[in-house]
């Protein structure tokens, strides 16, 4: 008891430097949660991918299509229990800040293959029955205050014209690792619309989303798939939906592991500046030091002291730190909808925040408390004259 009250009362002896030490320590390991949160976002999408569902697209590139007849032959592929159509519009809202994700899908066979998606039954029946209806996510729908029965505007980069489409549905997310940021619309009705402007793009499809029986064997159907349209003009590559995902996640995989990286140097940066304070700790007490050992501490009372004293800062740094990662990865979500639509923390986030201020407690106490524990009586006295 007396060893820990002569530890707290040491870390406020020059209340100014410890002051600004635990500010340092609580800005560092908040930072390290931000943006050790921002990295998960990145990966929100593959996280909630199924297993249960394969992705089938053009061996060359995303934006070369394939005919629609293939959905027949996938369909026929030992395995294989649904086939759906996906294509990617890249429509502009007004103006080109408010982007979106939103995709033409066969409503009817695409969205059993996505139970995470809820709909309210006559919401769901209207969105089929409308072929200029659409279907919008919760989270799109509170981003940009769409109701059903809202007419949406859209230019696309990919089909020209002025499309309109009208909400019929939202749906909600059966989870909170699902994602509810897409509008999807009817396939039938771009179709339709392309056959009149350009008929040679018509009949053909971004992406065949596959429902598979068994997971477990999806590297094999995904074989079985690709074989089936081997030297034909238009071959494929088919993928799990999390590899799918991971693939645009690559795209910006540098800056992914730079965020990543940054986040570690804030630790190693405030480390430094924690080893400077207990190190100038650390002489300015070398007389104390000295004293007690001519008491009969021990060494290892000594260094105890001092490495008690790295760990208390630590420690409350690193508490008010961890406490305030909620409140402010929140506030940084609310700024940041348009760009992600989960920003999840978890455990592990807390975990290694706790990790970084312990590491930077014992690392800074260590070099000092091992010196003031070899420190000579004599040489410690001197110190003071």
């Amino acid at each position: 008891m007396f060893f820990l009250k002569l530890v707290f009362k040491n870390v406020f002896r020059a209340r100014l430097r410890s002051t600004l030490t635990i500010v340092g320590l609580v800005i560092a390991i908040l930072a390290f949660g931000l943006l050790q949160t921002v990295v998960r976002a990145w990966y929100a999408g593959s996280d909630a991918a199924s297993g249960a569902r394969l992705i089938t697209r053009n061996a060359i590139s995303l934006t070369f299509v394939m005919p629609m007849y293939y959905r027949e032959k996938i369909r026929a592929v030992p395995g294989v229990n649904a086939v759906s159509v996906q294509n990617w519009f890249g429509g502009i809202y007004k103006e080109p800040k408010n982007f979106f994700a939103q995709f033409a899908v066969d409503a009817p066979s695409f969205f059993p293959l996505f139970p995470e998606f809820v709909f309210k039954p006559e919401e769901y029946a209207d969105f089929l029955r409308d072929r200029r209806g659409a279907a919008i996510g919760r989270q799109l729908a509170e981003l940009y205050g769409f109701k059903v029965g809202d007419r949406i505007p859209l230019k696309s980069g990919i089909y020209p014209g002025d499309w309109e489409f009208t909400v019929r549905a939202i749906y909600d997310a059966r989870d909170e690792t699902t994602i509810t940021r897409q509008m999807f619309f009817h396939f039938d009705y771009l179709n339709e619309q392309i056959k009149k402007v350009f008929p040679r793009r018509a009949d053909a499809a971004g992406v065949f989303v596959v429902g598979i029986d068994d997971p477990t064997a999806a590297a094999d159907i995904a074989r079985a798939i690709d074989d089936e349209f081997r030297n034909s003009l238009a071959e494929t590559l088919t993928e799990t939906e999390k590899a799918f995902t991971l693939g645009f996640v690559a795209m910006i995989e540098t800056i992914v592991v730079a965020i990543r990286g940054v986040s570690y140097v804030v630790i190693l940066i405030i480390l430094a500046v924690a080893a400077n304070t207990m190190a100038m700790t650390a002489r300015e007490r070398l007389s104390e030091y000295a004293t007690l050992k001519a008491l009969g501490f021990g060494p290892g009372h000594v260094a105890g002291l001092i490495m008690g004293e790295a760990l208390t800062l630590a420690a409350i740094g690193g508490a008010l730190g961890i406490a305030l990662t909620t409140p402010v990865v929140r506030g940084f979500h609310s700024l940041t909808l348009s760009v992600f639509a989960k920003m999840p923390l978890v455990p592990e986030t807390f975990w290694l925040q706790a990790a970084c201020a312990a590491v930077v407690g014992v690392v800074a106490g260590l070099i000092p408390a091992w010196r003031a524990s070899r420190i000579k009586i004599v040489d410690g006295l001197r110190h003071v004259a």
